[in-house]
């Protein structure tokens, strides 16, 4: 029952216009009685609302304040802010901190640098694609070859018409990418999570144990950030992953980080 109540809260977090019970059944492979009386029990614990009678049903602001208050209580985001919004300032893009959560990667803080022109601003709580996006080559090129290979290959190494021209088609394309991140100690892609869309991402280590939490990424418009600005950029990038890497200290949850990875 508990892989089909996080189902349902993964369903309605994807459906901002609700969803109907018909509907919340046949996606969830259940019958309509047991996903009425789950509907039942998470409007009970006011993380699900029904918009009256017969309505369609809503995630509840109830779970987005558990968040909240997580993510308060761990001192990630107010501790980072300052360092990602300089990074913001100097480099006039969107600045993102992701966090590495057992086999996947979640962005849980941002600042945005661009006043004009194209704005690229995702949203917060989505998880990076790690074989097209440089914020996942900067955390796979840190970790086991085969671990890497297999959080990659639980995504998807490439899905046609989702990426852009650039992304890794094949797993050698990918190592060899990763290789140079290892060289260089960072990662770029360009035109590779989308089309017109590049980024360069830095990793977060762990103080002591120097196991990647996190990483840092600067993202925008393929035409303001070539491959040029990418690399002159890169000292400021990887001076804030360093000043990230020195709040872990403070943060009891990424001190005990020590992330579960497929052997």
């Amino acid at each position: 029952m508990v892989d089909k109540t996080f189902t349902v809260i993964k369903l309605l977090s994807e459906a901002p216009d609700g969803m109907t019970l018909a509907e919340v059944a046949e996606l969830s492979e259940m019958p309509k009685s047991a996903a009425h009386r789950l509907l039942g029990e998470l409007i009970r614990l006011q993380l699900v609302r029904q918009a009256g009678a017969g309505g369609s049903y809503f995630l509840s602001m109830g779970l987005l304040s558990i968040a909240f208050q997580h993510l308060a209580r761990i001192g990630v985001v107010d501790a980072s802010m300052p360092i990602l919004e300089k990074l913001a300032k100097s480099t006039g893009e969107l600045v993102r901190l992701g966090i590495v959560d057992s086999d996947r990667q979640v962005w849980v803080a941002k600042a945005q640098g661009a006043k004009s022109g194209l704005i690229y601003d995702p949203q917060m709580g989505d998880v990076a694609h790690l074989s097209c996006m440089a914020s996942g080559h900067a955390w796979l090129a840190y970790i086991d070859q085969n671990a890497a290979m297999k959080l990659v290959g639980a995504q998807g190494l490439y899905l046609p018409g989702k990426f852009g021209p650039n992304a890794p088609r094949t797993y050698q394309q990918l190592l060899d990418r990763l290789e140079k991140v290892r060289l260089l100690g960072y990662a770029i892609v360009i035109d590779s999570s989308a089309p017109g869309m590049s980024a360069i991402a830095a990793p977060v280590f762990h103080p002591i144990n120097r196991s990647v939490v996190g990483t840092v990424s600067v993202g925008g418009p393929t035409s303001r950030l070539d491959e040029g600005k990418l690399h002159k950029i890169a000292p400021d990038v990887i001076a804030a992953s360093a000043g990230l890497s020195d709040f872990c200290a403070a943060s009891p949850y990424l001190m005990s980080a020590n992330p579960h990875l497929p052997g």
